[in-house]
């Protein structure tokens, strides 16, 4: 079986992709793809990785076949798909031991375990740390902020030390990453990838995501566009998409506060300058596919 995680981060689609996923439902069970309800499986999958973190053990040899069970509720796939941004912990501890993640190498690699004889995908949005740092810290308390930020060196804090190192924890796991940034550019094709879908397949709720972050007349305009235009292709439509948000997008949606204490504008500058590198050598590390715009 192909066993899917969607795995945040935090932060980034605020569950718009497993809403969008459960629209889906129907026509994806007809393709042998199940989309489990999130009651139905994040609960038990933090009590599972809870319990190993707990007792340093390996997995039950039993353990794969009760998840399933209980995921799937008795419904027949090839491919079940999931999304809990908490797989690795919730948002309190998505920074810890100097780098973003700390529990996701273990974590990934007791499913690896648990799904020794299945295919398992690992799906995940990155985001710039000059935003995502503030993103997840102002959740905490304004001690437990205070905790966070000490002896923390924010340069170092790179996405690829956390993408290498489920590299070498769980290496037959396929790991699928993408910028948050450029998500309303290639929603669809996420969605797609999630199920295992041929590009180009039919989906419901492919501009979802823009019609959140676009004006009512953009969309209208988009539509009407596409409607005149139907032999765009994916990478011609991401154009088009950037053009219109270009035009059309709605400033409260795409634009966000960053309030921290010391939080200059010429950090967030080298943090982004930072960002953009680690994006570079992200795309270069073995087993990793990047989704572009």
């Amino acid at each position: 079986m192909q066993v899917v995680f969607h795995t945040g981060a935090h932060g980034t689609d605020d569950e718009r992709l497993i809403k969008c996923l459960l629209v889906n439902k129907e026509p994806f069970s007809n393709k042998g793809i199940a989309v489990p309800g999130p009651a139905q499986y994040r609960g038990l999958l933090k009590k599972v990785l809870s319990a190993l973190d707990e007792a340093e053990t390996d997995p039950d040899p039993d353990a794969r076949e009760v998840l399933l069970d209980t995921i799937l509720d008795g419904e027949v796939a090839d491919r079940v798909v999931m999304s809990d941004s908490n797989l690795y912990g919730t948002r309190w501890s998505a920074i810890g031991k100097g780098m973003f993640y700390p529990r996701a190498p273990q974590r990934l690699a007791y499913l690896q375990s648990i799904f020794g004889y299945d295919q398992v995908e690992v799906f995940m949005a990155i985001r710039n740390p000059a935003s995502f740092i503030p993103n997840v810290l102002t959740a905490l308390p304004e001690k437990g902020i205070a905790e966070a930020m000490e002896g923390l060196n924010l340069e170092q804090l790179h996405w690829t030390h956390m993408v290498e190192a489920i590299r070498d924890a769980a290496p037959q796991i396929q790991l699928t990453i993408w910028c948050n940034e450029d998500t309303p550019l290639i929603w669809s094709q996420i969605i797609r990838d999630l199920a295992g879908l041929e590009h180009g397949t039919k989906i419901v709720g492919g501009f979802s995501l823009l019609s959140e972050i676009m004006s009512k007349e953009g969309m209208l305009r988009f539509r009407a566009y596409l409607a005149e235009h139907p032999e765009l292709t994916e990478m011609q439509k991401r154009r088009v998409i950037a053009a219109f948000l270009d035009k059309y997008a709605l400033e409260d949606a795409v634009e966000e506060e960053l309030d921290l204490p010391g939080w200059t504008h010429e950090l967030v500058d080298r943090l982004t300058e930072l960002y953009d590198e680690d994006v570079f050598a992200l795309q270069r590390i073995p087993g990793v596919q990047f989704i572009a715009p």
